[in-house]
């Protein structure tokens, strides 16, 4: 009988498409975070959940709300997660949004993608992020920010920083940004992100973030597959722009952390606004340690076993 109520009630909320867009969520042991995320999503027409094997109860969690489960396999190369999906996928939809775990949609962004899909002269929509810290929100640190997160099936990729990538530099998609090929728009509602659920975790996936960002900047240089850098560009070509330059200066970390938590009112956010500031800073020196290490390496003449 139980079983029955589950397919009948499964059934009746996929007839219900309040939202017809196909929502990727890349996730790897994501329990605690996910529920919300996709009660976010009720009325949506499509939500896949992609996972990296989890060892909790990530995909029970994915499966009782009704979300289609696929497992990725990462060897390294490229393509990574989110770009594996939208190539692979048999996706029902012509927009997709994509999503993390710890990210919610509000009645009023849902309200607003339905009339953006409409337009057809737009291919993607940038949608800024309403930060949220070890249960406070940020409203300074220079913590907000946007994501081309909805674009058309077929006119939005990754761009492809480097190529040849590992496993310890994690499976998903890090700074690359997504292009889309026509015009693009903002909407003015955000996405609730809710950025760490516990702080061992933030760390353990920063750590990672770090090994592929030492790599990129050590090995790669700008390319025609990439998002250039550019002071007068979009936001994230700002960012970069301002790394690229910024990057390699003496005491970057220290100037960082100065910078958001005085310069940008990071203090006005109290604690987390503190510890938000100076992660941020030593993600920042971790960075420039890994780049130090790998130069080393490669500097290093290559040992010559004896005969």
């Amino acid at each position: 009988m139980r079983t029955e109520t589950a397919e009948l009630t499964h059934k009746v909320q996929s007839s219900f498409v309040d939202l017809p867009i196909s929502v990727i969520i890349p996730v790897r042991n994501e329990a605690q975070n996910l529920p919300r995320c996709l009660e976010s999503l009720h009325g949506a027409g499509e939500i896949i959940v992609i996972d990296s094997q989890s060892s909790d109860e990530t995909c029970e969690v994915a499966r009782r709300r009704f979300a289609q489960v696929v497992q990725f396999h990462y060897h390294g190369g490229w393509p990574k997660k989110r770009q594996w999906a939208i190539d692979n996928l048999p996706l029902k939809f012509d927009w997709v949004l994509l999503l993390d775990a710890d990210e919610a949609l509000t009645t009023q962004l849902k309200q607003e993608i339905r009339a953006a899909i409409s337009c057809p002269e737009i291919n993607g929509y940038w949608i800024k992020l309403q930060m949220h810290f070890l249960g406070r929100r940020l409203r300074h640190c220079g913590a907000t920010f946007s994501k081309l997160s909805l674009f058309r099936h077929g006119k939005g990729h990754f761009e492809c920083r480097i190529a040849d990538q590992d496993s310890s530099m994690c499976d998903i998609e890090v700074h690359e940004h997504v292009m889309v090929d026509g015009q693009t728009a903002r909407l003015q509602s955000a996405i609730v992100h809710n950025n760490v659920s516990s702080l061992s975790r933030y760390l353990e996936k920063h750590n990672e973030y770090s090994n592929w960002e030492a790599r990129v900047w050590t090995e790669t240089a700008d390319n025609a597959g990439s998002l250039p850098p550019a002071l007068f560009g979009t936001q994230a070509q700002r960012r970069r722009w301002l790394r690229k330059h910024f990057f390699m200066l003496p005491g970057s970390p220290l100037f960082l952390f100065l910078y958001r938590y005085l310069f940008r009112f990071g203090f006005l956010d109290g604690k987390p606004g503190l510890f938000y500031c100076a992660l941020q800073a030593i993600q920042l020196f971790q960075v420039k340690a890994k780049i130090y290490e790998l130069r080393l390496r490669q500097a290093a003449p290559a040992r010559v076993e004896p005969c």
